[in-house]
């Protein structure tokens, strides 16, 4: 049980370091602003994250996967263009239906969103507070998964994490 927390521990100030606050004048209610920086490595510290989550209850691994990647990422723009958070896509599109369009061949778990000025490490936080958005990163059914972002110019960020089987 220590060594789980001390990977847990590890994991969440590694994701701490993936961004940096910056001022921004107050738009995000807290005078700071996250600009994601190392973006090629954010997808692999939420995966190390979202691991370590999973080992501690029991659940496999999962692994990356390019398709659900693509998904995630398409949704997190959109999601922007759009300026809303929700499940579907401005072409009416369900995740069902983004996933689909990738090619990914494998059933898809679910999804969550979340559109913040926060870092990912405080998105999981908020997504593991949340039943529906926990039973979604926790599914002992899932064996892939995608994590995109799109972060505009003034800070906010749309996250999208897509899980599949």
């Amino acid at each position: 049980m220590k060594r789980v927390l001390l990977i847990v521990a590890a994991t969440v100030l590694t994701l701490v370091a993936a961004c940096t606050p910056v001022p921004d004048g107050g738009s995000s209610g807290s005078g700071k602003v996250y600009r994601i920086r190392n973006a090629d490595k954010v997808q692999f510290r939420m995966l190390d994250s979202i691991n370590a989550l999973r080992q501690a209850t029991g659940n496999p691994a999962v692994q990356l996967n390019a398709q659900l990647n693509a998904a995630a990422a398409t949704h997190s723009r959109d999601m922007s263009v759009q300026n809303r958070p929700w499940h579907f896509g401005s072409d009416g599109s369900s995740p069902l239906d983004r996933v689909a369009r990738t090619g990914y061949t494998g059933t898809m778990r679910g999804e969550a969103i979340s559109e913040t000025y926060e870092g990912e490490v405080e998105t999981l936080s908020a997504w593991m507070e949340d039943s529906g958005t926990r039973a979604v990163i926790m599914d002992p059914k899932a064996a892939n998964m995608g994590f995109s972002w799109f972060q505009e110019s003034n800070g906010k960020i749309w996250w999208t994490l897509v899980m599949g089987s």
